[in-house]
């Protein structure tokens, strides 16, 4: 069995293993990372040998991370790489082009109707009716899009997003409150089957998904790193955010917002910030909180797209594609019983 696995910002670790009465045999470890001592290699293959099929990622990077000698280095790739990459050859995971891509930026619409289409283009994709996609939102109005989990009245100051033309609605996936005000984020969705992330844990597929977008921007000169659990970043900033949601039928949703010119200040009166938020965060403003795409590029928001589109269309070969009357049918009808309701909206009051 072979596995592979691409560190984000790092490197490859690649696997290769037997099977023999349930337990791992001839384990082989390789990449083009760096590792010191050399005699390190041999005691991770050691660790992992013998180790049960049944072994989860964590337990394999334990074992890897128990064997190393005192002051080893590893550079460019962690215990739980190997975990991860080990996990992946026993459910033979595919990669990225294993699969045909479909890019979707088709014209704005409504806040509600980008939440439906999440819903619908996902459920597709596990389905089987859709091929997995890459889709960047256009908006037709400023929203603020709360978390599934959050509550509505500590989150958002009803007053300040009416006084600044903000629509609030909630999506399917958990994470913390976006503002999107109408031409300056940069949002997208990754509609992927389940069997592209098997083997990762939950944080590894987050840093797994967002991999191809931190190329785009290093291809913009911006040093974006990903920053656990769901935090695109740049040494002078947060960027911008990620968030999941995972269907029953093996569809999984990933999607985040880039801020690319936000107004700090505005966000102070629509969303209510607390403090302690602010602190775990390392700043004393929420101005400051989001770094914006526009200042670190001087880029228009559409040459940015373009580099992103042109970097996910190079590690895939998708096609250009656009959202079908029947999806567009069915996300008008989870609009309705649904995504435009008071019942959902304050689902957590």
């Amino acid at each position: 069995m072979h596995g592979e696995y691409k560190v984000p910002g790092g490197k490859l670790v690649v696997v290769d293993l037997e099977v023999e009465n349930g337990a791992i045999a001839q384990f082989r470890l390789a990449g083009d990372f760096f590792l010191e001592p050399d005699s390190a290699l041999d005691d991770i293959n050691a660790a992992v040998n013998g180790l049960p099929v049944e072994s989860d990622a964590s337990t394999i990077s334990a074992a890897v991370r128990s064997a190393l000698p005192e002051g080893a280095q590893l550079l460019g790739f962690t215990p739980e790489s190997v975990g991860t990459a080990v996990r992946r050859a026993l459910v033979t995971a595919p990669g990225w082009r294993d699969f045909d891509w479909e890019i979707i930026h088709d014209k704005a619409v409504s806040p509600q109707m980008n939440l439906a289409l999440d819903e619908v283009l996902t459920s597709r994709v596990g389905e089987g009716r859709r091929r997995p996609t890459l889709r960047i939102w256009e908006w037709d109005a400023s929203a603020v899009v709360i978390g599934s989990f959050q509550s509505y009245r500590n989150e958002v100051d009803p007053e300040g997003a009416a006084r600044h033309g903000f629509e609030v609605v909630r999506r399917i996936s958990g994470g913390g409150a976006m503002l999107i005000p109408q031409g300056q984020i940069i949002t997208y969705s990754l509609y992927v089957p389940a069997s592209l992330v098997a083997g990762m844990t939950f944080a590894d597929s987050y840093a797994f998904l967002d991999d191809w977008v931190l190329q785009a921007l290093r291809s913009l000169g911006i040093d974006a790193t990903y920053r656990p659990l769901n935090d695109i970043a740049s040494p002078t900033g947060k960027i911008g955010g990620a968030a999941q949601k995972r269907l029953a039928n093996g569809g999984v949703l990933h999607h985040a917002s880039l801020s690319y010119d936000i107004d700090g200040q505005v966000m102070t009166e629509v969303l209510r910030i607390g403090r302690e938020k602010l602190s775990d965060k390392g700043t004393t403003s929420a101005a400051k909180r989001v770094d914006p795409l526009r200042s670190q590029t001087g880029l228009s928001r559409e040459e940015i797209i373009d580099r992103f589109v042109a970097t996910f269309r190079s590690l895939t070969g998708a096609e250009d594609s656009t959202v079908s009357p029947d999806e567009l049918a069915d996300a008008e009808a989870l609009i309705e019983s649904k995504f435009a309701t008071d019942a959902w909206l304050h689902r957590v009051p």
